[in-house]
């Protein structure tokens, strides 16, 4: 039986609202152009949607990171800008980068922000998200951030979702940005990484002591073999010279 999204409260009553920081106008206007759009300026509107998606789920745009078949899907009108924010997420780079690299309630903080544009209203909704994680798997919880009333009022199936910031009385600034609140990794995962790594100052004999060759810390068996090969070859050519000498030394 799956287990339902349990409630949480809101830790602000600024949250979830519709007047954002910055240029909220700018972002609606990224909605893909209907045949309003010539040519050119239609493919230069998709290349800067592609670009603003790589820079929103890995915050930057390199080219080891691109999906060439998603881009061509959102080019030709296949898939939504969601649909491609979606095939992102799911990426082997986002899982291998991000999934593998923090817990569950790390990959709330890191994919509310970046699907939702806010942080977690705390302990509550981290928690209340880390067991869908948990219960129904990492593309489970994606489909529902997707599939959720919150996104769908904020950006629906045609706009590149963005960090929003309530602007306060007396708060100049909104959030710190998410890659900035959220590293991709923790301390905890540094600290493996740290503890896996050889250390510097341990002595060469010690990195070399077992291969990672060897399974179980012994050698394969075709080493083995050739080792008994060689020290047998060796131990009877030592044994005939040494007999060739005693020989030698009774005839004289």
């Amino acid at each position: 039986m799956a287990v339902p999204l349990q409630a949480y409260q809101l830790t602000t009553q600024n949250s979830r609202v519709s007047n954002l920081a910055g240029n909220n106008t700018t972002v609606r206007n990224q909605l893909l152009g209907s045949g309003a759009l010539g040519g050119d300026e239609y493919r230069s509107e998709i290349d800067g949607l592609i670009e603003q998606a790589y820079r929103q789920v890995f915050f930057h745009a390199m080219k080891a990171d691109r999906d060439v078949f998603l881009e061509s899907q959102l080019r030709s009108g296949n898939i939504t800008v969601r649909d491609f924010i979606r095939g992102l997420l799911l990426s082997e780079r986002f899982q291998q980068g991000y999934y593998q690299c923090n817990s569950n309630y790390r990959m709330v903080d890191q994919v509310v922000g970046r699907v939702l544009g806010r942080p977690v209203h705390g302990d509550a909704e981290r928690r209340a998200w880390s067991i869908v994680i948990g219960e129904k798997g990492f593309t489970n919880f994606i489909d529902t951030l997707l599939d959720g009333e919150e996104y769908m009022t904020a950006f629906g199936y045609d706009l590149v979702p963005q960090q929003r910031s309530r602007l306060l009385p007396g708060r100049p600034l909104g959030e710190l940005p998410i890659y900035q609140e959220y590293p991709r990794y923790g301390a905890d995962w540094r600290d493996s990484l740290q503890m896996r790594a050889p250390s510097p100052q341990a002595p060469q004999t010690q990195l070399l002591d077992v291969s990672s060759a060897w399974v179980n810390g012994q050698p394969p068996t075709w080493a083995l073999k050739l080792w008994l090969g060689l020290f047998l070859v060796g131990g009877l050519e030592i044994a005939r010279v040494l007999l060739t000498i005693a020989i030698s030394t009774l005839r004289n």
